[in-house]
């Protein structure tokens, strides 16, 4: 299954060249059918909430923070090479969509890895 896995990931990750992080979101899906039977059995347990749970839960705000700090870090750069860029003869509406595109792919990178690197984990987990 490890074998299958990665060949899957470069299957999925190389099918189409996405924006910035949005490639990783390819294997969502994949991840969401791997963890839910895990998360399903921990359910069950008197313990609470398990491991996968929690770690599905900390991720997830983990990532939305770092996301949007690289958004805002990347507008910040944007809007700091701005005028320079107009008065060197830059179109301001191709700078601006410039802006937007870069501050999108920094705030999906971070969630993309985690999605990528939880498929890795747990297809190695299902064997």
């Amino acid at each position: 299954m490890v074998a299958k896995g990665k060949s899957m990931l470069k299957a999925t990750v190389g099918a189409a060249r996405l924006a910035g992080g949005a490639q990783g979101f390819m294997l969502a899906p994949m991840v969401v059918a791997l963890r839910l039977p895990i998360m399903a059995a921990e359910s069950q347990s008197e313990m609470g909430w398990g491991s996968e749970t929690l770690r599905a839960i900390s991720e997830k705000t983990a990532a939305t923070m770092e996301g949007a700090l690289a958004a805002q870090l990347s507008l910040i750069g944007s809007t700091l090479n701005f005028w320079p860029q107009v008065l060197a003869g830059r179109s301001p509406t191709a700078l601006t969509q410039l802006a937007l595109e870069r501050a999108m792919g920094a705030a999906l990178r971070p969630a993309g890895r985690r999605v990528k690197a939880n498929f890795r984990r747990l297809s190695c987990r299902s064997i």
